[in-house]
């Protein structure tokens, strides 16, 4: 049988019959998560964190291009970090310093590979507050499968950590992000949520584009379940430079966007950052101390992006509580 000739066409007749993440569903993705309105979601009266992260792109290629009216809509809404730096290359390092205030050693997106050690989620469950991960096309809650649909194990940094993946009582709230809808309908949106999107959705497969139009249906009703000291945080993961930063990071110059009630409008950060700043930010607003190299002096926090930067949201250890001392490790 002669060879299938490799035109554009051909090409595109592959892509489905092998199924993977294809782009064709990108601009239908938000009725895919049957997400409510904003008008839709309660109003909280505690406080909520909510992290989404994207996918492989610089600053440059985000900020002021028409491709995205909807993230440049919100980084004038909110406030932006210019200077913001991934840590590594490729994806698999900068979710685990997002998470874990360090990369564990590991070098590659590999999928066989465990780490040891504390973690945010950790934190957030000895500190009393609730957390959840939405992963979209997840197949069932603490799936430990590679990758399904536009699902990647590489972007679920939490089954990394052995002792979360072994805790069926925590793996639990590693969920299909087809669950996010109902709990912003219900009011119950966790105290710390975390939002990884499929491989289109994302930006990693498909186009900038195809992420806007998802993160026009994704943000409204999150920030409508804020609360009044909350606080979204749109960031990607790498870049496709190098550029780096603060003796620790090398994964390229990305933009990270951040909103909510207590956020500067329209501010503008210009300190050199990374996701360990990312990660102290959050500690900070939940008072816990800092895991690894989000305790280096090196690092600063995102603070300079809040007219009143978050304290003692939900979670806060007692103020009686012995205070823990951080974890110092300078390496990546």
């Amino acid at each position: 049988m002669p060879a299938l000739r490799q035109t554009p066409i051909a090409l595109a007749l592959l892509a489905l019959a092998v199924g993977g993440s294809g782009c064709a569903s990108g601009d239908s993705a938000g009725a895919s998560l049957r997400l409510p309105s904003a008008k839709g979601v309660p109003r909280s009266a505690t406080s909520h964190v909510v992290v989404v992260v994207l996918e492989n792109r610089e600053l440059s290629d985000v900020i002021a291009n028409r491709a995205a009216p909807y993230l440049n809509s919100l980084a004038r809404r909110g406030a932006l970090a210019t200077r913001y730096f991934a840590i590594d290359h490729p994806s698999l390092p900068n979710y685990l310093a997002l998470t874990g205030g360090r990369t564990f050693g590991v070098t590659t997106d590999c999928t066989g590979c465990r780490v040891s050690g504390p973690n945010l989620v950790d934190q957030l469950t000895s500190a009393g507050a609730s957390w959840k991960v939405y992963m979209e096309d997840l197949p069932a809650p603490c799936s430990t499968v590679t990758s399904a649909g536009g699902y990647s194990l590489k972007h679920n940094p939490f089954l990394y950590y052995r002792g979360l993946r072994a805790d069926p009582s925590r793996c639990r709230s590693v969920v299909p992000a087809t669950e996010l809808g109902g709990d912003l309908r219900a009011g119950r949106l966790a105290d710390f949520s975390w939002i990884s999107p499929n491989l289109c959705h994302d930006g990693h497969d498909c186009s900038l584009r195809t992420s806007d139009r998802f993160l026009r249906q994704l943000v409204p009703p999150l920030l409508a379940a804020l609360g009044p000291h909350g606080f979204l945080a749109v960031l990607w993961d790498e870049g496709t430079s190098d550029a780096g930063c603060c003796r620790l990071a090398s994964g390229g110059r990305v933009p990270a966007i951040l909103l909510g009630p207590d956020v500067r409008a329209g501010g503008r950060l210009a300190v050199r950052v990374d996701h360990y700043s990312a990660l102290r930010t959050i500690e900070d607003a939940f008072g816990l101390a800092h895991l690894a190299n989000a305790a280096c002096a090196c690092t600063a926090s995102l603070d300079g992006l809040f007219r009143t930067p978050p304290r003692g949201l939900p979670g806060r250890p007692p103020a009686h509580a012995p205070a823990r001392r951080p974890t110092g490790a300078r390496s990546r």
